[in-house]
């Protein structure tokens, strides 16, 4: 009876024990990779949400700026970090969709990471140091296509957003732009209000309190409708460039075999965040735009990135992008 007694306990005790993990998930500090640098609209999304997914898992987020070729550098560590829920990949267009068509990468975008959730998005916005004399979009290009030798645009580095956007600027209007890659936007936009460079095709977040203090010039945003938090930035169809228009969406990853309840936990942890008012309030004050809540799940995100994949891979190529 006594051995009887025992295997019993032992068996129920083993069936426990992957419940009792995924209940104790997480007990430890989580480290989010942020590819980009410290400073720029990437980092500060992550900081805002997670503040506040600490207070949900109970656990500090660490995040970590780890720059370098477009982003590729941070991602493949997250990759290749073990499958535990501990390490997260934040990325957005660039990183997890433009760079499978730029690098020779050593990780496949889609087959080894898990998607976790989709984040909020960003519309672009044209922007220019305040010496170009051009006050409107239409003197914009005609200002460009004047200039001897082409424009320095500043980007994040080859496949990034910003870098994409250039090359969709090209393709609409046939202006050649000189690329000037940074290891983020943020160091950019510090170039372009010193008058380093002339241009930024940026993310609205990450340029939008510049232009609110008069540092630099907006001429449009790349979306069919104005951002709220800058009424006065017409859209790209109304100033004159119509269907040029471009949103780079920001999603959460985790390493290929993290186990689903630990997916889950960090899903639920990104909605709370996404569904608080204060949370809300300070990503609309960067131009940030809410997903609709249909769109919250990694189904979700896992769809948006193959179909994006689809999007954007044949222009890249066709641009033949170098990574020297």
């Amino acid at each position: 009876m006594h051995r009887l007694l025992s295997a019993v306990l032992f068996a129920v005790l083993t069936l426990a024990a992957p419940a009792r993990a995924a209940e104790t998930y997480p007990s430890r500090p989580i480290t989010v990779i942020v590819p980009f640098a410290a400073g720029g609209p990437s980092d500060a999304m992550m900081r805002i949400l997670g503040e506040h997914m600490r207070q949900t898992l109970g656990q500090p987020i660490l995040i970590e700026n780890v720059t370098g070729a477009g982003g590729s550098i941070g991602v493949g560590r997250a990759v290749h970090s073990p499958p535990d829920g501990y390490t997260v990949s934040f990325g957005h267009l660039g990183t997890h969709v433009a760079n499978g068509a730029v690098y020779k990468l050593s990780y496949d975008l889609v087959a080894d990471l898990e998607p976790v959730v989709l984040l909020p998005s960003n519309p672009m916005i044209i922007v220019s140091k305040t010496a170009v004399p051009a006050k409107s979009l239409a003197e914009l290009l005609a200002w460009l296509k004047a200039q001897p030798t082409p424009a320095a645009a500043g980007t994040a580095g080859n496949g990034s957003g910003s870098h994409i956007a250039g090359l969709y600027f090209e393709q609409v209007t046939g202006i050649k732009l000189q690329y000037v890659p940074y290891r983020g936007t943020g160091p950019a936009l510090n170039d372009l209000v010193a008058g380093q460079i002339d241009l930024i095709v940026d993310q609205t977040s990450n340029s939008i309190n510049q232009v609110r203090a008069g540092a630099i010039r907006a001429y449009a945003v790349t979306d069919g409708k104005r951002v709220e938090s800058a009424p006065e930035v017409p859209t790209t169809d109304e100033a004159g460039l119509p269907g040029f228009h471009m949103t780079l969406w920001s999603g959460l990853w985790v390493p290929k075999g993290t186990p689903k309840e630990t997916v889950a936990r960090l899903n639920q942890a990104a909605v709370a965040a996404l569904n608080d008012s204060d949370v809300q309030k300070r990503l609309k004050d960067l131009g940030l735009q809410m997903p609709p809540q249909d769109q919250l799940t990694p189904d979700a995100l896992g769809a948006v990135q193959r179909a994006e994949i689809a999007k954007w891979w044949p222009m890249i190529k066709a641009a033949r992008v170098s990574t020297e």
